[in-house]
């Protein structure tokens, strides 16, 4: 800075001196320009005074010195030229000085060399007997007068150079001395130049600013550390080498390590090969997945290449799929079991309708064929149904909500039931409170019938069933009693699951398709319920059902 300063203090010193310069001389030619000019018009007066008086013997014994005179006549015959008295001259009525002297009794012009070293300055005036006299005097251009007083100049120059480098000098220090006196922690302190204090302000702005980003990033640090720790999820992250950069406490829990486990290469904490190439694929395609088996439980194992200016790194996410691996395993058993189902009842009307085509049952025993056939396909058509109503909930459609009388609607499903109840002598009651909630009335009757028909179906000849609609506080409470075959205490936690039955020997006599009580259950899910079950074997089961009075 201080260089710079010297440099532009010589430069402006240079370029006033030259401007000076300049301006001096451009203000004195014209000045001497018009000194001359005056003096030549003023010999002009004399010479023409003394030609009027003497005529042409005013030339003979004249001493001009550094003027010329020419006389000439009106036409522009060139009665006399003091530089040449016995020459020939060339008519000068095309001269622009004559020209205006004829016209307006006195004309001016100047005229240059062709080396523009030189330039000469005419002056006229007409006589009173219609002649011309005409002074002229050459003089030293601009140019020429610069060129001789070069040497001058630049001794001058030189001298000015020297002085303005002195004090360009001192200058420069005594600038720049408060500047390396600011602190650069507390810039604004002390006293400094008033036009730099706006400067001065914004770097200590930008100083806190800087301090509050590395305490932002502290923060967000923590709150990484924070939102990792709190993770169910895995996160690992890895440089480019394989060194654990952070681990959360989930991934620590996954691998069994410890709060050593950061900054140490990450096969020190898993050998895995599993891992190992999909962290070697993610290196080479930028990303890889696998599926891990980890204490009884699998994981999905997702690693993603990332690149920054410092260099690559991984980021391991390990991702608990035991649920989602459980319901596809299901789904597939689902589509075993529906594949049997539908088969079995299938057979047995195609094996009853071959033998009657074929004239192998006996009179006496069609009617017992045709009603296993019917009895068969009444079972298939109901097992279609119930497929049906169970993949529509498995849908998540949109389902519209309207107001539900819940006693009412389990009046409705026993009255659907009272047939079915009365050929096993099963006594159906309803009792409770009228309960209005707003939810959806189909999968409300869907809920109640599955439950009434179930209990009836698994109850005993004579026995009982107590349907209950209660008042709970933010939720309408239905219960379902039997007294009838209950159900074991290892089967409970699967009753709801599809296709599965307590009683697998006498189910399929009893009509039931395995899929009521999953429909319940998916139902209650739909309306943000909750279902539960209490069951004593060969004295009963109660299904507790809460939905929510608003959904």
């Amino acid at each position: 800075m201080k260089g710079k300063i010297f440099r532009s203090v010589m430069a402006v010193a240079v370029a006033v001196f030259a401007a000076s310069v300049i301006i001096i001389m451009g203000v004195l030619y014209q000045y001497f320009t018009a000194v001359q000019k005056n003096d030549l018009s003023e010999q002009l007066e004399l010479a023409s005074a003394g030609v009027e008086y003497a005529g042409a013997d005013y030339f003979s014994e004249l001493y001009l010195g550094e003027y010329r005179l020419t006389w000439v006549d009106s036409a522009g015959n060139v009665l006399f030229d003091s530089s040449d008295s016995d020459g020939e001259f060339e008519n000068h009525g095309d001269r622009p000085e004559i020209i205006d002297a004829l016209n307006s009794g006195y004309g001016e012009s100047t005229r240059y060399s062709t080396t523009l070293a030189e330039r000469t300055v005419y002056a006229a005036k007409r006589l009173k007997d219609g002649s011309v006299l005409r002074i002229s005097s050459e003089y030293y251009t601009m140019l020429t007068i610069s060129i001789s007083m070069l040497r001058p100049i630049l001794v001058v120059l030189l001298i000015a150079m020297i002085i303005a480098a002195l004090l360009a000098n001192r200058l420069s220090k005594h600038i720049v001395k408060p500047l390396l006196e600011i602190d650069p922690d507390h810039p604004s302190d002390g006293d400094c130049y008033e036009e730099i204090t706006p400067i001065l302000k914004r770097l200590e702005s930008q100083h806190r600013k800087i301090n509050e980003q590395l305490e932002e990033l502290d923060r967000r640090r923590t709150e990484f550390e924070t939102i990792t720790k709190s993770m169910n999820e895995g996160l690992v992250l890895l440089s480019g080498t394989g060194i654990i950069l952070s681990i959360n406490p989930a991934a620590k829990k996954i691998f069994g390590a410890d709060d050593s486990a950061a900054g140490r290469n990450f096969l020190e904490v898993d050998r895995s090969r599993d891992i190992s190439e999909t962290a070697e694929k993610a290196g080479k395609s930028g990303h890889g997945e696998s599926i891990i088996d980890r204490g009884g439980r699998k994981y999905q194992l997702d690693i993603t290449k990332i690149n920054g200016e410092e260099g690559s790194g991984l980021v391991m996410l390990i991702f608990d799929v035991t649920e989602r691996i459980t319901g596809e395993q299901e789904r597939r058993e689902f589509t075993a079991n529906v594949s049997h189902e539908l088969k079995t009842p299938l057979q047995s009307i195609m094996g009853s309708a071959e033998l009657l085509e074929n004239g192998l049952v006996k009179q006496a025993d069609v009617p017992k064929f045709l009603g296993r056939i019917r009895s068969e396909s009444a079972r298939l058509v109901t097992l279609i149904d119930d497929i049906i109503r169970l993949s529509r909930l498995e849908e998540q459609q949109e389902l519209a909500i309207e107001t539900v009388d819940l006693k009412s609607c389990a009046a409705d499903n026993i009255n659907i039931l009272t047939d079915a109840a009365e050929k096993k002598n099963v006594t159906l009651r309803l009792t409770g409170e009228d309960i209005v909630i707003h939810s959806v009335g189909r999968l409300c009757s869907e809920i109640i019938y599955n439950l009434i028909d179930n209990a009836v179906k698994y109850n005993k000849v004579g026995g009982s069933v107590d349907i209950c609609v209660k008042d709970g506080g933010n939720n309408a409470v239905l219960t379902v009693s039997d007294t009838g075959i209950g159900i074991p205490e290892e089967d409970r936690g699967r009753i709801f699951e599809r296709f599965y039955r307590a009683d697998k020997s006498r189910s399929k006599e009893r009509g039931g398709t395995g899929l009521g009580l999953s429909i319940v259950k998916h139902a209650v899910m739909r309306l943000n319920g909750e279902v539960s079950v209490q069951s004593r074997q060969d004295v009963g089961t109660t299904i507790t059902v809460k939905l929510p009075k608003n959904l």
